[in-house]
């Protein structure tokens, strides 16, 4: 079975390492690409955190390019699941606090292990925000600095080698791992006069609110992993092939 791999890199690349190891053939197509901002003041801002909140690993990343990385390491980090987490801890940071996966899911982890009193919760945001999470914790007495570290720019045109297996039906199955790769995969997909080919293929979505951006394209087919982890995500993805597969060796009997 062949997949699309719609996510940034470097994190493409890991998956489609994952899906080789679980004899899954990948086709490595970011529909978003990371660019890494410089940010005036992020010292001062870290220096008051009394702890850092990273709903993406792209945030870790940006900060480890930053001048102030040393500094920050003795801060408590609030990762948003266990992949943002290993990174954390892979960076050197000793105190990380492992959310369920989604962003919404920190406000609990923040209740457990911070206080409104305790100083500023420094976000270490990209520029486009799924949930309002500043704003949520504010309302619950939290002081929240949101410095931008980067941004995700839209590809404008799927590569030659996606529409090719996209149009000879050589794709079995796409994963968006986000509600915005969702909306741009479905954008390039139209551009490129592609939108019979998505009723051929299935979207393995990483949760309701990526199949959501699905759910508006006729005939879609999608399959939502039971938690917002990439690990379920991937389990999904072998019981579906397993399924398949039985299917196909039924029907030829």
């Amino acid at each position: 079975m062949r997949l699309l791999v719609t996510r940034p890199e470097p994190d493409a690349s890991e998956q489609a390492r994952k899906l080789g190891q679980m004899d899954l053939d990948a086709l490595v197509e970011p529909v978003l690409e990371i660019e890494f901002l410089e940010v005036d003041g992020l010292d001062e801002k870290v220096a008051v955190a009394q702890a850092l909140i990273a709903t993406s690993r792209n945030g870790l990343r940006a900060l480890a390019r930053s001048p102030v990385m040393g500094q920050a390491l003795g801060t408590p980090v609030l990762a948003v699941g266990p992949a943002t987490a290993k990174l954390a801890h892979e960076m050197g940071f000793q105190h990380v606090h492992q959310g369920a996966g989604r962003a919404q899911d920190l406000i609990a982890v923040v209740d457990e292990t911070c206080e409104p009193a305790g100083g500023p919760l420094v976000h270490l945001a990209g520029e486009e925000l799924a949930f309002d999470l500043e704003g949520e914790l504010e309302a619950q007495g939290f002081g929240v600095l949101q410095p931008m570290l980067y941004r995700a720019s839209a590809r404008t045109a799927l590569s030659a080698d996606a529409k090719g297996e996209l149009e000879s039906g050589g794709l079995a199955g796409v994963i968006l791992m986000s509600p915005r790769t969702a909306k741009i995969y479905a954008q390039l997909m139209a551009a490129s006069s592609l939108e019979g080919a998505i009723a051929q293929v299935m979207h393995f979505c990483l949760s309701q609110a990526v199949a959501d951006r699905l759910s508006e394209i006729p005939d879609a087919r999608y399959l939502v992993a039971n938690r917002p982890r990439e690990d379920d995500l991937l389990a999904l993805i072998a019981k579906h092939a397993a399924d398949c597969q039985t299917a196909a060796q039924t029907g030829s009997r």
